[in-house]
């Protein structure tokens, strides 16, 4: 599964950086979110197949800090980067003659700086905030990779900043990403609705169908982790649904933009019959 997503999601890079076709806000936005399920799934899995593997289970602090803080960078970025990219989709199919003027190469590169400098000024607080915990209890993470709560669980010292920090997260990724992302697909709805034609309405649906499936998969499985009050967690149930989105989510994002994006399979398609082209000549 680890293999398939990062080759899925190296394939997603190298077509919308190399095909003129694909040369649209969204599929920039989309090869970014590839980029970021390689950094978000890498930071967890190969360490935890080690662990499978080699059966020592043992990772150092500096490792534990560096593997929390990459993890944290791919899936608070992904998240913010999901909102941007259902702006993209209300524009196109709301205000479509403004689209171009709006979306144009300079504003994404903005919007997509913003993501990343988010991302890792809020994982750089994370992990900064971690490093000035004492560690005096047991050392044992009831988990497969070094995640914030599960971190913060083993620490013997005051927390109460850590946990501040993590709220103030949640609060601007979680409700805020969620509550415009929600405006955007009502817009969106509501301007389908109004479509005369059924081609039509398939059409722009069609363009949003595959971020939606995304948003509902990594937003759910998140939300089920970080918006609950600590008395009320059970790590047992987190590294389930943890499994979502370090490797599930990675492997479907490549499938599901493949499948259902007309410009990806017939990218797919010509490179299929070039590499049968010349395996025969």
């Amino acid at each position: 599964m680890y293999l398939a997503a990062i080759a899925g999601n190296v394939f997603i890079i190298i077509i919308t950086n190399l095909d003129p076709a694909l040369k649209t806000p969204m599929y920039f936005f989309l090869g970014n979110l590839s980029l970021l399920d390689i950094i978000c799934t890498t930071s967890a899995v190969p360490k935890m197949l080690f662990n499978l593997f080699t059966q020592q289970k043992v990772i150092s602090f500096n490792e534990c800090i560096i593997q929390m803080f990459f993890f944290t960078v791919g899936m608070d970025t992904e998240f913010l980067l999901l909102t941007f990219m259902s702006f993209d989709r209300y524009l196109a199919i709301c205000n479509p003659l403004r689209y171009q003027s709006i979306m144009s190469k300079r504003s994404c590169f903005i919007m997509s700086i913003v993501v990343w400098a988010f991302g890792f000024l809020s994982s750089s607080f994370h992990s900064s905030s971690t490093l000035w915990l004492s560690f005096c209890g047991p050392k044992e993470i009831n988990h497969f990779f070094c995640e914030v709560p599960q971190v913060l669980a083993l620490s013997c010292s005051n927390i109460s900043l850590n946990k501040y920090v993590l709220i103030v997260t949640d609060l601007i990724l979680g409700l805020i990403c969620i509550i415009l992302t929600f405006i955007s697909y009502v817009f969106i709805i509501f301007a389908i609705l109004n479509i005369r034609s059924a081609e039509g309405k398939s059409k722009a649906f069609s363009t949003c169908v595959s971020h939606l499936t995304v948003v509902v998969i990594y937003y759910g499985s998140v939300i089920l982790i970080y918006v609950r009050s600590p008395e009320g967690q059970s790590f047992a149930f987190d590294k389930i649904i943890s499994v979502f989105y370090a490797v599930v989510t990675p492997l479907l994002n490549p499938i599901i933009y493949s499948l259902r994006n007309k410009e990806v399979r017939d990218e797919l398609k010509l490179m299929a019959k070039s590499a049968v082209r010349n395996a025969i000549f």
